[in-house]
């Protein structure tokens, strides 16, 4: 059975809290592009980390910044697996982080769901808030939601929060670039 809640009197497949560690996940994921790396030092960690308002500790450290890195694989794994394989890699990432969920409340944030104290390592906290995500799309069933761009050029990852299902690119230009070559060659082909 897939859940649907209202909120406001929009239809929204999941909860505030774990659409937004579903955006922020994807995010993530797609900071290491194939166009390059998009998390090249420290002062981008932070400037990510405060577009997308993770709390809690931060090291601001070199190492901070590899274990984030060497997260986001793990992270695309859920986009690229089957069923199964997603819960093999949500239990694990829940399992190594010694997950325990806690309602919280904090800054502009009404209650929700935490599994790491606020003093766990930025990485561990990511990999839970994304697990924790990730549980709730599976119990669900929604995991068609969880897609790879469909632009020809772009493999970064993409989370359908539309309605209708009908998210095909991961952001503007990419849909906008491919709507122009389907144009162009439709024209091309039109003129021969």
């Amino acid at each position: 059975m897939t859940l649907t809640r209202r909120m406001s009197g929009v239809n929204v497949a999941f909860a505030h809290d774990t659409e937004v560690a579903l955006v922020a996940a994807a995010a993530l994921v797609n900071t290491a592009g194939r166009d390059g790396e998009r998390l090249p030092d420290v002062a981008a960690l932070e400037a990510f980390v405060r577009a997308y308002e993770w709390s809690g500790r931060r090291e601001g450290s070199e190492a901070e910044l590899r274990a984030v890195q060497r997260l986001r694989p793990r992270l695309r794994r859920v986009w690229e697996a089957d069923e199964d394989e997603v819960v093999t890699v949500v239990n694990t990432l829940l399992r190594e982080s010694h997950a325990l969920p806690q309602l919280v409340r904090h800054d502009h944030w009404p209650y929700h769901l935490h599994a790491t104290p606020a003093d766990a390592p930025l990485a561990t906290r990511m990999a839970v808030e994304a697990a924790m995500a990730f549980v709730d799309v599976v119990r669900d069933g929604q995991l068609d939601r969880l897609r790879i761009c469909e632009a020809p050029d772009c493999d970064d990852v993409v989370v359908d929060l539309s309605k209708n299902r009908s998210k095909r690119f991961c952001d503007t230009s990419c849909g906008n670039r491919t709507a122009v070559s389907a144009y162009r060659a439709r024209k091309a082909a039109a003129r021969q």
